[in-house]
Order: C-alpha cells, then structure tokens, then sequence
C-alpha cells in the first residue's frame, strides 16, 4: 500500500520540454509524473518516455504511463494509469506483472467504489470543477462528493479536475491529500516557482 504523497504531476501540452519538468520533478521530490499525451505518435510516446524514464530512474519521482500497457512494459515504467475505457486492471497486470504502480481514474461515487473493489494503489477523482482539458468532460462531481469518497477510500485518492491556485485551498480542506493541477502546472513556464508555491499551500 502507498502513502499519501501531496502533488501527482501529469504531463499534457507542455509549455517546457518533457526533459525540464522531470527534472524540476525530481528536484521537488514529486513522487509521481504521469505522462499523459493523446494526440501523440507510438513512437513520439516512446522517445519522450525514454528521455523521462532515464531522468527519474533511481529517484523519488516514479514515471507513470496514461492508458498504454504496451508501452509501459517496453520502457520499463514504474506504473500505469488506467482510464474508464481503458483495459482492466488484471489485463494491465498481466502485461506489466504485479509489482507495478497502478491508478484508476474515476467520475461518480459508482465508479469509485467499483475502482476500489479492485484494490488499485491509487484512484483519481473528479472533476471537482468544470475543466476544459478533456474533449469530453465528466459530470463535476464537487467538494462533497470528494469528502464522501476520501471516507470510503482504503487507497490514495488524487483530486483532479478544473484544480488551480485560485481553488486548491478549497480542496485541500476538503480533506484532499493528493492533488493534480493539469492546466496551471502545463500551462505555463514557471513550473518550479508553481510547484513550490502548491507545495507550501499544501503543507
């Protein structure tokens, strides 16, 4: 079972290079950086896998693939990150094997308790706000529903969704312990100065 572990970096459209935030990643022990590209080539995922792979490699920072088993196994990832339409988690396992990191992203309180039946070792929930980073937004699921999820929850759950330096403190009142904020850390060029600033909110 895995600790609580405050920020969960996922990378999307960046406005700095994969190489820059992993390391600003690995300087600011951020313990997950999930990699998170949909419009992207097998092979672009793979050479920009690589490059995160080689730099988080023996750090604190695990490296974790969005949605491809495949190309987990080929580089070597640390965990994977499973969607709704996403292959199951034994079908992950049995590709990756079970010592990997594994996380189920989920939107309503249904999803959720049948992501935590499957015992990943993590969830991710939300939207907690209105978000335009998906094509196709989920439902907002809000600050109440997080609270009931984190009281049943017997894993990490990660809040996401429309989540930015103007409402990060709501949620972390709510109880939330672990937090990805998509559009504010991608969105920007002063990623290290964002994540330090998160990082003193939190605490």
């Amino acid at each position: 079972m895995i600790d609580n572990f405050g920020l969960y970096l996922i990378i999307t459209q960046p406005v700095l290079t994969y190489q820059e935030i992993a390391h600003i990643a690995v300087k600011h022990n951020i313990k997950y950086l999930q990699l998170r590209e949909k419009d992207k080539s097998d092979r672009e995922l793979l050479s920009i896998s690589r490059i995160i792979k080689e730099i988080t490699s023996g750090t604190k920072t695990k490296f974790i693939m969005n949605d491809r088993a495949d190309l987990a196994k080929i580089v070597d990832a640390d965990g994977l990150h499973l969607g709704q339409d996403d292959i199951s988690l034994d079908e992950a396992k049995s590709i990756l094997g079970p010592d990997k990191i594994y996380g189920l992203s989920t939107h309503s309180l249904e999803q959720a308790k049948k992501a935590l039946s499957k015992n990943p070792d993590y969830i991710g929930f939300g939207p907690i706000f209105p978000t335009p980073t998906k094509a196709k937004a989920d439902p907002v699921v809000g600050l109440d529903m997080i609270k009931y999820v984190l009281s049943i929850s017997h894993v990490p759950l990660v809040a996401i969704g429309g989540i930015d330096n103007t409402n990060a403190e709501e949620v972390i009142y709510s109880g939330a312990e672990n937090i990805a904020l998509v559009r504010y850390f991608m969105n920007c060029s002063n990623l290290e100065e964002r994540i330090m600033h998160l990082t003193r909110m939190m605490q």
